[in-house]
Order: C-alpha cells, then sequence, then structure tokens
C-alpha cells in the first residue's frame, strides 16, 4: 500500500497542498474540511490555532519507490529488533510489538 499522506510542520508546507485529513482545533472544531487546498492566508492563521503540524495528502508513489521503501522499513525494523527471537516462547510482549510495527510500516493493516 502507497503511503497516502504525511505529517508536515506547518512551515515546510506550502500554498497548493491538500489536506489528506479533517483538521480540527484543540477543542475539536472543525478548521478544514479532508481535501481542502491551503492557500497562504489559511498557512498564516495556524499558529493562532496552536497548530504546529498538518496531515498532507502525498503524491502517488511508483512500485518501485514503493519497493524501496519497504526495503527501507523492513531494514529499520531489523535494527530496532535486532535483539528480538521469534523462537523464544517466553517473549509475547515482543511478539506482538512486533507483528503490529511490521504491519503498521508496511501497510498491512491488521497483523497476521
Amino acid at each position: 500500500m502507497a503511503v497516502t499522506h504525511q505529517h508536515l510542520p506547518v512551515d515546510q508546507v506550502r500554498p497548493g497542498m491538500i489536506l489528506s485529513d479533517v483538521l480540527l482545533d484543540a477543542h475539536g472544531q472543525v478548521l478544514l474540511p479532508q481535501g481542502a487546498v491551503l492557500t497562504e492566508n489559511m498557512l498564516s492563521l495556524m499558529p493562532r490555532h496552536n497548530i504546529d503540524m498538518l496531515p498532507i495528502a502525498a503524491a502517488a508513489i511508483s512500485p518501485q519507490e514503493q519497493a524501496l521503501q519497504q526495503d527501507a522499513h523492513r531494514a529499520r525494523l531489523a535494527h530496532l529488533f535486532r535483539k528480538y527471537d521469534p523462537d523464544n516462547p517466553d517473549d509475547a510482549a515482543t511478539s506482538m510489538l512486533h507483528s503490529y510495527v511490521n504491519s503498521y510500516r508496511l501497510g498491512r493493516g491488521e497483523p497476521a
């Protein structure tokens, strides 16, 4: 599954970028709807609402780029879980965490 959004600091967001999710303020009120095309004026108002990150729709990526991303995620997970022994039955918590992180990072939804 390709990445469909990314969270960017407001200072990296440019006019014309598109929100991938509904933008809520601290009280749960909708500031901007999903799919809103951001303008310079909208971006200038973000600090007033204490918003420092925005969910931005990412461009579609090619299958080759997706494969490279997944390889990078696998390498990172291998490093993070380098001391994890999948054959150790006493390490159920790490096994579950590994499964969830792996599924999330590789875009597989629920872990197997």
